[in-house]
């Protein structure tokens, strides 16, 4: 058994695509046209199993009630969250060190907050 897919609700298609693909590097799996206001859309990390399915609803999204909602797990901390800031990736706290690792939370393009999550290394 495995997690295929997880609805992630948007506001638009292409500017969910634009952000998840050229922002956060994720890959873009599917994009079918299904009617004339809906599409099947999955993007999901390079090489992962689970994608999102990127859904167009009604109304504003903050799927957490405004906590961390999606954990973004990287193998080279600084080189990615230097990335995302180029981009204008907005952060809501500097990195900070903890047990399980370097983790720094940011919003994405609708507010909801993901957590950067680098492996913990000894300084």
């Amino acid at each position: 058994m495995k997690l295929a897919a997880i609805t992630y609700v948007v506001r638009d298609y292409d500017e969910a695509i634009r952000w998840f693909v050229d922002v956060l590097e994720f890959v873009l799996q599917e994009d079918t046209k299904l009617s004339e206001t809906k599409r099947w859309v999955r993007v999901a990390t390079p090489g992962g199993e689970t994608s999102l399915l990127l859904a167009k609803a009604e109304g504003a999204n903050r799927v957490a009630g405004g906590r961390v909602a999606f954990f973004l797990h990287v193998n080279d901390f600084e080189v990615i969250y230097q990335r995302l800031l180029a981009r204008g990736v907005h952060f809501r706290e500097p990195p900070r060190h903890e047990a399980y690792g370097t983790v720094a939370v940011f919003d994405d393009l609708y507010g909801n907050g993901w957590d950067l999550i680098g492996p913990f290394r000894d300084r």
